[in-house]
């Protein structure tokens, strides 16, 4: 990332990937095809994420959706930064100076994907709370402490950023497409240090030590059911199938999306460390570890969309709504066509 680009190539757009240019489009061909299509699916996937949320009431009913709303609005943003620089790849003329705009899109994306981060962890902190405390767990989470918890994130994940504009050192690698983030902005380990401690080991530790002790509390019930039907059964002479927890299936939904956040984010995370504490750097490992953490935006959207029952029947709920509505207009629009006088289908579920 550090090194400058031949004379023979001085008219040549900057390229993290350099066989990814073409000279018949004069412009980084394949940087481009992945950030647009990223952008893409991130954008439309989310959106769809948010409107089910909203057309289906039953997902409100457990408080981690406000946390996943959260997330959603997070990733959507995220996909909406990277039209930046995508434009700037594309050479669109950008509003204000490279450096400056480099600067203010890492910080963003820095901070849209620490909401993430922290509420997943918020999420393993509520499940465990159901877990342990069922009797008050309603007078523990109310509507107003999880508003304010979330206003906690955002704060706290743009204050754990914002010293980067402070000449503390680069937050990541999301501005490496322009030129001046990957040659003139460095790393600096004790701005890494910071981040680590403030951030991703707090963040890591608090998830393994709430769904180690879920699935272990879980498991430990379902060990009593199972010895209390055995006794019930060998009196009654009836067999009974053993059921699993409850919270344990939707715990497994909830650490599926953890699961996968840290493993696409694990790559970033030790390139992040590894440059931060040698000094060497790698255009390729830089742009790779960069774009797999912020496919994650979208990942998201799919895992819940097949875990999650009722995500699944809102799913079908908008989508029959989005056709009747489609259906509606084609029926208003043609005078032959005899209208039905029946209620048109609601997006709840």
């Amino acid at each position: 990332m550090n090194s400058t680009l031949d004379g023979n190539q001085s008219s040549h757009p900057f390229c993290l990937l350099a066989f990814g240019y073409l000279e018949t489009v004069n412009f980084c061909l394949l940087e481009v095809l992945i950030i647009v299509f990223l952008t893409v699916l991130i954008i439309s996937g989310n959106i769809i994420v948010i409107f089910v949320f909203h057309c289906a009431p039953l997902l409100n009913h457990h408080t981690t959706s406000y946390f996943i709303q959260t997330m959603a609005y997070a990733d959507l943003f995220v996909g909406m930064s990277c039209l930046v620089p995508s434009l700037s790849l594309l050479h669109h003329p950008l509003p204000v100076e490279e450096s400056l705009t480099c600067q203010i899109f890492g910080f963003v994306v820095s901070v849209l994907k620490s909401v993430s981060m922290t509420s997943l962890a918020c999420i393993s902190i509520d499940r465990y709370i159901a877990i342990t405390k069922p009797l008050t767990y309603n007078t523990l989470v109310t509507p107003w402490r999880l508003r304010l918890c979330i206003f906690l994130i955002w704060l706290y994940s743009t204050l754990v950023f914002l010293p980067s504009f402070f000449h503390w050192g680069k937050p990541g690698y999301h501005g490496d497409v322009f030129q001046w983030c990957a040659e003139s902005w460095h790393t600096d380990s004790y701005f890494t240090l910071f981040i680590v401690i403030m951030l991703y080991a707090p963040a890591a530790l608090i998830v393994c030590f709430t769904y180690f002790n879920i699935f272990r509390i879980c498991q430990q019930h379902t060990e009593e059911i199972s010895k209390r039907q055995a006794r019930f059964s060998s009196q009654s002479g009836e067999t009974a199938e053993v059921q699993a927890c409850p919270d344990k299936r939707y715990a497994m939904v909830l650490f599926r999306i953890t699961s996968v956040f840290y493993i696409l984010w694990l790559p970033y995370i030790i390139y992040f460390l590894l440059e931060s504490s040698t000094g060497h750097s790698n255009r390729f490992a830089s742009f790779l570890t960069t774009w797999l953490a912020i496919s994650n935006s979208f990942c998201n959207c799919v895992i819940y969309s097949l875990s999650n029952s009722v995500f699944q029947r809102g799913l079908k709920r908008l989508s029959g709504a989005m056709c009747t509505s489609c259906a509606s207009q084609t029926t208003a629009n043609d005078p032959y066509t005899v209208r039905s006088k029946g209620p048109l289908n609601g997006c709840h579920v």
